[in-house]
């Protein structure tokens, strides 16, 4: 049995930003979905209230930032896509209490972050980016003064999680020792050691790869007091987030020669769109790469974002699953024969399951299968009752006290 959405699937408005992935639109467009819009950049707040109005699948990327406000004029919406690995972007709470859906893709660009900081250890232990610089301005610089190979060197890798474990495979691949910190416990992957401090780590490493989330804890982790432990003439990599670096004691400690290069792809602020001005005080130093914010941005990537999100939208749609979602708690019902599905959205507060099983009881609805998960703020129930009775059903569970949204699936 194929369940398909009880509402008309050309009246569901979906709305991409930043430039999804085709693969996405095309996914939605051959499920039967027609309504796709698709911006190629990100919308302000503003534009964003504006456009959201009778949206139900809102999919967006980085920049795009959807906050309560948002989320109070999207009146309509059942779902969020991030099509990268963050969903910082999102104010979850308030998606929560809206009862909004909102999933990402946290392993989709994994191995293109892991390829490139590898890549860039090559690039920057050679000083490539002084010999390149000089070049193109005419100067031959034949000389293996300051050039490293990567084996026998050791790793310092600052989280664990699921790229800094590919980086680790990696760079063990190519003879390289890997020393690992992490606040929480990890098993080591190949001979990959692991550091009991940052300090530790940052002590020992020839080149040090940040690979942790944006939070009170990771901002500016790496400051002037830190650099400081570095082992002199290490190479530090920041391809995980913008506020993790202390970018002005960055410069300081690479032109006092504490540190000998460094590749920067994330920034505490970037601009909205290509071709806008970009400053940073890491500008114009030897032996420094600077990216715009691509370390996941290869095609493979973007082919497997634009599915694994797309793909999270749907079956949330047309079957109510809710695994990967940062809001709903997680939920997934097989479907069952001859019934009709009713997903009800309600405040975790005592009672409310009772008080849907009173109501349909009163009115000889039968329940044929019901789950029920909850989070701190809401609960999430999925029933299959009647096909006969789900219309009655639907209006009798609008009418439950805390309930938040009431949705007819098929």
């Amino acid at each position: 049995m194929e369940p398909t959405t009880s509402y008309p699937k050309d009246k569901i408005n979906i709305l991409f930003l930043e430039n999804i992935s085709d693969k996405a639109v095309k996914h939605f467009q051959q499920m039967g979905y027609a309504s796709v819009k698709k911006f190629t950049g990100a919308l302000s707040e503003a534009d964003l209230i504006k456009e959201i109005k009778d949206v139900h699948l809102l999919g967006i990327r980085s920049k795009t930032q959807v906050t309560e406000k948002v989320l109070a004029a999207a009146t309509k919406l059942q779902a969020i896509g991030c099509f990268c690995i963050g969903v910082n972007q999102v104010d979850l709470k308030a998606a929560t209490r809206n009862g909004v859906a909102v999933f990402n893709a946290p392993y989709s660009n994994t191995r293109s972050v892991a390829e490139l900081v590898i890549g860039l250890s090559i690039m920057l232990i050679r000083r490539i980016p002084d010999k390149n610089k000089a070049a193109h301005n005419g100067v031959w610089m034949k000389d293996a003064k300051g050039s490293f190979e990567l084996r026998g060197k050791t790793l310092g890798i600052i989280g664990y999680g699921n790229i800094g474990t590919q980086v680790s495979i990696l760079a063990e691949a190519f003879g390289m020792k890997v020393l690992y910190y992490d606040i929480l416990t990890k098993l080591p992957l190949g001979n990959a050691v692991n550091g009991k401090t940052l300090k530790e780590v940052v002590s020992q490493a020839d080149i040090v790869t940040l690979h942790v989330p944006e939070t009170a804890q990771t901002k500016n982790m790496i400051n002037k007091t830190t650099l400081k432990q570095f082992k002199k003439g290490c190479i530090l990599l920041n391809y995980a987030r913008g506020e993790v670096v202390d970018l002005d004691a960055l410069r300081k400690a690479l032109i006092d020669g504490q540190l000998s290069g460094a590749a920067i792809d994330v920034f505490p602020w970037e601009p909205e769109k290509n071709g806008d001005s970009f400053e940073s005080p890491v500008q114009d130093l030897p032996n420094v790469i600077l990216t715009p914010h691509i370390g996941g941005s290869t095609e493979e990537a973007q082919q497997n974002i634009g599915e694994d999100v797309s793909m999270k939208l749907y079956q949330y749609l047309e079957m109510g699953n809710t695994f990967g979602s940062h809001t709903v708690p997680p939920l997934s019902l097989p479907p069952q024969e001859g019934t009709h599905r009713i997903l009800h959205i309600h405040r975790n507060v005592p009672g409310v399951l009772s008080a849907i099983n009173t109501e349909l009881s009163n009115n000889k609805i039968n329940i044929l299968a019901q789950y029920l998960k909850t989070n701190e703020d809401i609960g999430y129930v999925v029933l299959d009752v009647d096909k006969k009775l789900s219309s009655q059903a639907q209006k009798l569970l609008r009418e439950v006290k805390e309930t938040i949204k009431v949705r007819l699936l098929y």
